[in-house]
């Protein structure tokens, strides 16, 4: 059924995509929260910058993530004063890209989220005296979770599927940053069929528990909101 190196690929996403979805959530909210709250003329510009992923080819991502990470890119030299080296070829360098890559699922439920809560919590919590730090941990991100359970799941989903970016920036190295995904095409560049379609089955059955999760959740936040009204 599933080889060693199969398991260790299998490792290697969960852990990736753990990682990418708890940073996307601590830098994805306050990107949604300001273009859900502001007014600026900015607000149009960064949410297309920060929904670019969702209709640029992963590999153009991938190629200039990987030139400005290598030794004579803004990211690679900054790194590389840190001490750190480059991250090409390497689980950070995955982490990176894939945080790039997945930043639109994670950021537009969020911002549809706050987006539907409207003015009204926010002023009621301003007449309770709450400061504004405390009106948004403790009134807006509690009425917004449904959309931190999508964005979850669908950010954690979507870097478990990613190809072209993490095969630019990783490349196919075993048990560093050889996933699923470069793993099935390992496996069908070989011929090896039958591995393939299990490791591709496995991902389909993962996809649609996913999509039933989001949808599920959905669905019964609307049935609670119109038992509210």
């Amino acid at each position: 059924m599933f080889s060693e190196a199969d398991l260790i690929a299998i490792w290697l996403t969960l852990r990736l995509a753990s990682t990418v979805t708890l940073i996307l959530l601590l830098i994805g909210t306050p990107i949604a929260w300001w273009l859900a709250r502001t007014k600026s003329w900015l607000r149009g510009p960064i949410g297309a910058l920060v929904a670019l992923p969702l209709v640029l080819p992963p590999t153009v991502l991938g190629f200039y993530l990987l030139v400005s990470m290598g030794p004579n890119g803004l990211i690679g030299q900054f790194t590389t004063w840190l001490g750190l080296g480059t991250l090409p070829f390497s689980y950070w360098g995955l982490v990176v890209g894939s945080v790039f890559y997945s930043l639109p699922f994670v950021v537009q439920p969020i911002h549809n989220a706050f987006e539907a809560l409207g003015d009204r919590p926010l002023e009621q919590a301003a007449t309770l005296r709450l400061s504004p730090w405390r009106a948004f941990f403790f009134v807006a991100i509690p009425m917004s979770k449904s959309g931190f359970i999508a964005a979850s799941i669908l950010g954690f989903a979507h870097t478990v599927g990613e190809f072209g970016v993490v095969l630019m920036i990783g490349g196919n190295i075993p048990g560093q940053t050889r996933v699923v995904s470069v793993q099935i095409y390992d496996y069908v560049e070989s011929l090896e069929y039958a591995q393939a379609h299990w490791l591709s089955a496995a991902m389909v059955l993962f996809s649609f528990c996913v999509l039933l999760i989001v949808y599920t959740s959905l669905n019964k936040n609307r049935l609670g909101a119109l038992r509210d009204e």
